[in-house]
């Protein structure tokens, strides 16, 4: 199976159908992970270029990881010391990259909507890395399969997401895969950080942590994003963990078999206590780390089918 657009821009576009293909195979490279031969060859012959405009640790090392699994000439763009810096526009940049003919661009970038402009510009395959506060793809399907793998479904779940989600494209691209997969979906935080905007989506609301995390099965938390915030948001990151930090008197509330998720980097002792982040019992963290690696394999996979399919059919120039 490919998937019926060249690009992964966000999740909006995908069918549940798609989602579950993508999920599947990416199980397949877990399994390929997890084996003493790592190295497989859907990208062989084929180049990846990652371009990161905003710092990244595990999205970036991921994405490198995946491609050089998956036999992929691979090469990281350290965007700090690019032509940008000197004033060359991302337009120019993308024709720039386009000469060089790549087959897969990975694009992280902090405005909203620049991936998108950048995949409109360029002749192969573009991965949005994450853009602003609009999505953020990959993590969204990572965190799927790695419900799927904890509560043996993606359906009908009770999920809570819980921080600061007004500033998360985690939380939003998140929303929209869970939506899609017929779950049941709480935002959990004070209403500085809950946009009204997000409750039409058919999301339940919930400013008092216990209440929204009552019964669930899956507890989502969320970073503060202060590199997005531009105002006072809350009163203190004392007084934030205080009321939304999880902890086992808060986890308490969901149900017992309740896994505890987070994108990553984690600060302890103001989004999540330490002792829930490592507990073997009900933390998924580190599994998803390894399902991003899976995940991010399988997306490139999909999206590499479409394009040797397109150039077969595609006349051929003189």
């Amino acid at each position: 199976m490919t998937l019926r657009a060249r690009h992964l821009l966000g999740i909006a576009t995908l069918t549940p159908g798609e989602i579950t293909a993508i999920l599947d195979l990416a199980e397949r490279y877990v399994a390929l992970n997890r084996a003493p031969q790592k190295h497989a060859d859907a990208l062989a012959g084929l180049t990846q270029i990652n371009m990161f405009f905003e710092t990244s640790t595990r999205t970036q090392a991921s994405f490198e990881l995946a491609g050089k699994r998956l036999g992929a000439d691979v090469m990281n763009m350290v965007m700090q010391a690019s032509s940008i810096k000197k004033g060359e526009t991302l337009i120019d940049t993308a024709l720039t990259l386009n000469a060089m003919h790549p087959d897969l661009l990975v694009v992280r970038h902090p405005h909203s909507g620049a991936v998108d402009l950048l995949a409109q510009k360029v002749n192969c395959a573009v991965l949005n890395a994450g853009d602003g506060r609009h999505e953020h793809p990959t993590q969204a399907l990572l965190d799927a399969l790695t419900i799927r793998r904890a509560k043996g479904r993606l359906h009908r779940l009770n999920i809570a997401i819980c921080g600061d989600i007004a500033h998360s494209r985690v939380a939003r691209s998140n929303i929209m895969l869970l939506h899609k997969m017929e779950n049941r979906l709480r935002l959990v935080g004070p209403a500085t950080l809950l946009p009204r905007d997000f409750a039409d989506l058919g999301c339940e609301v919930y400013t008092d942590m216990e209440e929204g995390l009552a019964g669930c099965d899956v507890v989502m938390m969320l970073r503060l994003q202060r590199e997005r915030m531009d105002g006072g948001f809350i009163p203190s990151e004392r007084e934030y963990y205080h009321r939304y930090g999880l902890n086992a008197e808060k986890l308490a509330h969901a149900a017992p078999d309740a896994i505890v998720m987070h994108p990553g980097p984690m600060n302890r002792g103001i989004e999540i206590d330490g002792a829930i982040a490592d507990d073997i019992n009900r933390s998924v963290i580190r599994e998803q780390v390894e399902m991003g690696v899976a995940v991010r394999m399988a997306a490139m996979d999909l999206l590499a089918q479409g394009l040797r399919a397109e150039r077969e059919t595609a006349p051929v120039e003189v």
